[in-house]
């Protein structure tokens, strides 16, 4: 079934169409600003089950934002300065936004795990880099 896995998990069949709403195309936040070193950082993953697809869409917008959203809506996180995707539905970001977003996933029907991480500044542009270049993009 699309949109699903072995693990019953969604899997957001919106996420192509959703790349290609940002102006620039790339799945980030900007290069400007960098984490803080100091900056105590947070690794979140979050999941939506398949049987509430509303939520599923919900929190794709919430992470990822709309093409047509309004231009004073709230910014979309994953365009928020310090966030970091990792991979599907996995973040590293500072923890007073870790705290903020973990909270309206829960409100959204999603799980959430969160861990404090130390990762190097050059570590996370690694990161960066690589989520230009993932498949699909």
């Amino acid at each position: 079934m699309a949109g699903t896995t072995s693990s019953n998990t969604f899997t957001d069949p919106f996420l192509k169409q959703l790349y290609y709403s940002f102006p620039d195309g790339v799945f980030m936040s900007s290069p400007e600003p960098r984490i803080e070193a100091t900056a105590p950082l947070i690794l979140l993953s979050y999941d939506v089950p398949t049987t509430n697809r509303l939520a599923a869409a919900r929190v794709a917008h919430l992470i990822f934002g709309r093409k047509d959203a309004p231009e004073a809506s709230p910014r979309p996180y994953i365009r928020r300065p310090g966030v970091v995707w990792i991979g599907q539905s996995v973040f590293v970001l500072p923890q007073p936004l870790a705290a903020e977003l973990a909270e309206k996933l829960h409100g959204l029907g999603a799980a959430v795990t969160m861990a404090r991480v130390t990762i190097p500044p050059a570590e996370i542009e690694a990161f960066r880099r690589h989520s230009r270049d993932k498949p699909g993009a």
